[in-house]
């Protein structure tokens, strides 16, 4: 991955909020704090007062420009170039000719989102959020059509970073949550297999389990980053009758950072009624990810933890980072899931796949625990996508700028 600092971004605005580039609802400087080490495009979120606008352009120093984004809840979103260790920076508001397009853009085609990327007058597909199920490969049983979850997810350059419905597991499904060995009510329903020989009838497996989109509840378009929060159902039919076990809502942000797509994913779970859902010590289940098709052979990908090691001797540690790649179209491209402090068994364990480009966040390897009623179950990572090999010192410093945002402040 090559995250080298960039000096200038594209001057856009975005005409649909009704900005005229005013400065009187703005501040006069920001000010950016440099952490204990060097940072390349940095996002800084930090409240802003509720009388700013909207969005604004910042002047820097040295000419350095970048974007402010402020949401709906008043949560102001910036992108520093580069800061060095120590460093202090001061961006100024300056007035710009506002414009209709938007750098990060979504946009709903059917049943799927997608989000693009605008920059020197091209238009890039970043990734597709495929919320009701979207259709299966020619010759493949409906039973493994799924939805909830994210696909295709293309690198900068425009390649094509995950794969969905694969020869050897049908039910893998780009970028997913679901958990796998489960008790409930009696019942251990599977989240992950879905369609995997279930049923009595094992020739015409039907569903047993399964997670269902709900709603998209908002989307968003702007200058530093695009996004969408929805909620999905886990239900369990194995009773006979649909139960609800647990209620998910995603929120899901994608940035353009230097030359890597940046996407935050949170996914917030609760219990759907007053019964917990018990989660047994199992070597997989949690977030999931599966590589391009074209890395299905053993030696075709490539993958990286934050203690240093390859796919077999990671498999079943506990990291900090985890980085899946190859080659796409003769050039080496992937992703970085960096894993938040804040989550559970933090460093989380991982499922690094030996037979396939496969990996999963999986907390369940450290023991038994449960998803208690009342208590809602966080789970926050950023995924780097970028063209290039993986470079650990890169991923590293990545990952130290997600886990503690610089401070920021302002007069």
């Amino acid at each position: 991955m090559n995250l080298k600092p960039i000096r200038s971004l594209i001057i856009l605005a975005v005409a649909s909020l009704g900005l005229a580039g005013t400065l009187s609802a703005l501040p006069a400087k920001i000010t950016v704090h440099g952490g204990d080490g060097d940072q390349d495009n940095a996002i800084l979120s930090f409240e802003a007062p509720k009388d700013w606008d909207r969005e604004a352009l910042l002047v820097g120093p040295s000419g350095v420009q970048t974007y402010l984004q402020i949401d709906d809840s008043g949560h102001a979103t910036m992108i520093v170039p580069h800061i060095a260790k120590g460093e202090s920076l001061t961006f100024s508001p300056v007035k710009y000719e506002a414009i209709a397009e938007k750098a990060i853009t979504t946009e709903k085609a059917g049943s799927v989102l997608k989000f693009t990327h605008r920059a020197s007058g091209k238009v890039q597909p970043m990734l597709d959020y495929q919320m009701t199920p979207g259709d299966v490969p020619a010759g493949v049983s409906e039973v493994f059509k799924h939805g909830a979850h994210l696909h295709p997810v293309y690198s900068p350059s425009g390649r094509l970073v995950t794969g969905n419905h694969p020869e050897d597991h049908r039910w893998h499904r780009g970028i997913w949550m679901a958990w796998t060995h489960t008790e409930f009510e009696g019942q251990t329903p599977d989240f992950w297999n879905q369609g995997k020989g279930e049923g009595k009838d094992k020739s015409a497996p039907e569903v047993l389990a399964e997670i269902r989109f709900d709603a998209l509840v908002k989307t968003w378009s702007g200058q530093v980053h695009g996004g969408f929060v929805s909620k999905h159902r886990f239900i369990d039919y194995n009773s006979g009758a649909a139960k609800d076990v647990l209620n998910e809502t995603w929120e899901v942000t994608a940035y353009a950072a230097g030359d890597a797509y940046v996407i935050d994913f949170i996914s917030t779970q609760t219990c759907a009624g007053t019964s917990p859902v018990k989660l047994p010590k199992y070597h997989y289940g949690g977030l999931g990810v599966r590589g391009n098709l074209l890395w299905n052979a053993v030696d075709a990908v490539k993958m990286l933890t934050s203690n240093g090691d390859d796919r077999k001797k990671g498999d079943a540690t506990k990291a900090k980072w985890v980085h899946l790649g190859g080659d796409v179209e003769g050039q080496p491209t992937g992703m970085a899931v960096l894993i938040h402090p804040s989550n559970y068994r933090f460093p989380q364990p991982l499922r690094l796949n030996p037979k396939n480009p496969q990996l999963c966040i999986a907390p369940s390897q450290d023991g038994d625990w449960s998803i208690e009623p009342g208590t809602p179950y966080v789970s926050k990572y950023r995924i780097i996508v970028s063209d290039g090999a993986a470079a650990f010192a890169r991923l590293e410093a990545a990952w130290q700028s997600y886990a503690a945002p610089l401070r920021v402040t302002f007069e």
